[in-house]
C-alpha cells in the first residue's frame, strides 16, 4: 500500500473518530455544550496550505462547512482564492481550534473554542497532514496553540508576522487577525495589515497551492 493511501486511510478513521466525539457534552472541562455537538472541519492527506481559525460559528454549524458566512468570504479575498480552492481538500485543509459551535456568551457573542478539541485531536491531526507548507494560524486561539510562548497579543504577534515566519521552518506560520466584520476598526488603525501582509499573505498563499 503507498504512503498516501495508508495517509488517507488513516485520516478517514481519524476524522470517524472525530464526527463521533461528544466529549464537551458528555465529559466537558467546564459547563457542557448547550446542544448537540457538531464537529467540523476538513482535512486530506496531500494539503499543503492549511487555515487554522477558532471555532464554528451558528451558520457553519447548521451548514456543516466551515467558513460559510461572511467572515469566510472576507478570508478568501484576504487569500486571493476562489471558493473552489478554498474547499479543495486536496491542497487545502481546515482545522478550527474548537470543531463544534461553542455557544453564545451572555452578550450574543460566540464564547471561545472548548478546550477539549485541542487537546484530544489536534496533534493528532496535524500529524496526518506531513506535506503542509503554510499555515495560517486566524486569530489569537491558533496563535497561541500554534506558536506557544512566541504568541504575544494578537496585534503584537500579526505585526511581527515576519518573525514569526521566518522562525518557522517547515510547515511556515503566518498569524492574521479574525476576518470578522467586527475587526473592521483594527484593520482601519493598523494599515500596515493591508499594505504590506495581504499582498505577502496572496503571494504565500498562491505559492503552495502550486507547489
Amino acid at each position: 500500500m503507498s504512503e498516501t493511501r495508508q495517509a488517507e486511510g488513516g485520516l478517514a478513521s481519524l476524522l470517524d473518530r472525530i464526527g463521533r466525539c461528544r466529549r464537551c457534552r458528555d465529559e466537558p472541562l467546564g459547563r457542557p455544550l448547550p446542544h448537540e455537538p457538531r464537529p467540523v472541519l476538513r482535512v486530506g492527506p496531500t494539503a499543503r496550505l492549511a487555515v487554522c481559525g477558532q471555532a464554528p460559528g451558528t451558520r457553519v454549524h447548521a451548514s456543516g462547512m466551515p467558513f460559510t458566512d461572511p467572515s469566510g468570504e472576507r478570508l478568501r479575498a484576504w487569500m486571493g482564492v476562489t471558493k473552489e480552492e478554498f474547499y479543495d481538500v486536496r491542497r487545502v485543509a481546515i482545522v478550527p481550534m474548537g470543531f463544534c459551535f461553542p455557544g453564545h456568551d451572555a452578550k450574543g457573542g460566540d464564547l471561545p473554542p472548548r478546550r477539549e478539541c485541542a487537546a484530544l485531536w489536534h496533534h493528532q491531526v496535524f500529524a496526518g497532514l506531513r506535506r503542509l507548507e503554510l499555515v495560517l494560524l486566524v486569530g489569537h486561539h491558533a496563535q497561541r496553540w500554534h506558536l506557544g510562548p512566541a504568541a504575544r497579543g494578537l496585534t503584537d504577534t500579526v505585526r511581527d508576522w515576519r518573525a514569526v515566519m521566518a522562525a518557522s521552518e517547515r510547515p511556515r506560520y503566518l498569524p492574521l487577525p479574525h476576518p470578522s466584520w467586527r475587526n473592521n476598526g483594527w484593520i482601519r488603525s493598523h494599515p500596515w495589515f493591508e499594505d504590506e501582509l495581504l499582498p505577502a499573505l496572496r503571494r504565500e498563499v498562491r505559492s503552495a497551492l502550486q507547489g
